[in-house]
């Protein structure tokens, strides 16, 4: 193994090591959550390797105990991470070059991996880098949830609150990415269409924001005179 590699995957770790730290207590909670609704300890990690999505594996605890059939639980799946497709059209997956490697980052595109990624300027992230701080999250998702499951078993039953540490980490990581691109248009119109699409169509309130919020972004990616004119970036004091 090169030095070249192994300063990529030094890179790649550290990179990830601060949205790390909001991961494992979310695998903890998770561990502790699937124990307390009645399952196995064993089954934690079956769930965050097969379904490797950490609001759908929430959710799926609940689906799978309510009796929900298996088409019921694709659509639901396929809504919940319907975000997905679009973080596929700029994710620099183009920079590994196995297929092997492709297929594992497709596999484990997440939100946290999508937002280290996208903290880089287009081109700049090597393959290995991306495939290193890819494996470090999942397996910060996965074995802290092995530990908090194992743990669990020796709580009391009935503990609340701790499906709630998944939202936790979404509201940070909304606040990181705002920090890097102080563009107030962009969380005032995610904002405005999610209220818009939640009024008209409760039940389909996320694939139908997100979409208006893509085509938006596509118009203006598309029409730089527009970009310019819809930018409100706070002024910069020093």
């Amino acid at each position: 193994m090169s030095s070249e590699t192994l300063r990529e995957i030094g890179g790649g770790i550290r990179e990830t090591s601060a949205v790390g730290l909001g991961l494992v207590p979310l695998g903890l909670a998770f561990g502790l959550l699937m124990v307390q609704s009645g399952y196995a300890w064993w089954w934690t990690p079956i769930f965050s390797i097969v379904i490797y999505a950490g609001s759908m594996e929430y959710l799926a605890i609940g689906l799978i105990a309510a009796g929900v059939g298996p088409f019921s639980a694709l659509v639901t799946g396929f809504m919940v991470n319907f975000r997905h497709i679009f973080y596929g059209l700029t994710f620099p997956r183009n920079a590994i070059r196995s297929k092997v490697g492709r297929a594992y980052s497709t596999y484990a595109l997440t939100d946290e991996a999508y937002a280290i990624a996208s903290a880089r300027p287009p081109g700049e992230i090597s393959g290995t880098r991306l495939l290193t701080l890819q494996i470090v999250c999942q397996s910060l998702w996965v074995f802290p949830g092995i530990i908090g499951a194992v743990a669990g078993q020796a709580l009391p039953d009935g503990l609340k609150g701790m499906e709630f540490a998944l939202t936790a980490l979404f509201v940070v990581l909304a606040w990181e990415a705002f920090t890097n691109n102080k563009d107030w248009s962009l969380p005032l119109t995610a904002v405005v269409l999610a209220l818009l699409a939640g009024f008209l169509a409760p039940g389909q309130m996320l694939v139908l924001a997100l979409t208006a919020y893509f085509v938006i972004l596509l118009f203006r990616f598309r029409l730089p005179g527009l970009d310019r004119r819809m930018e409100m970036r706070v002024p910069d004091h020093g």
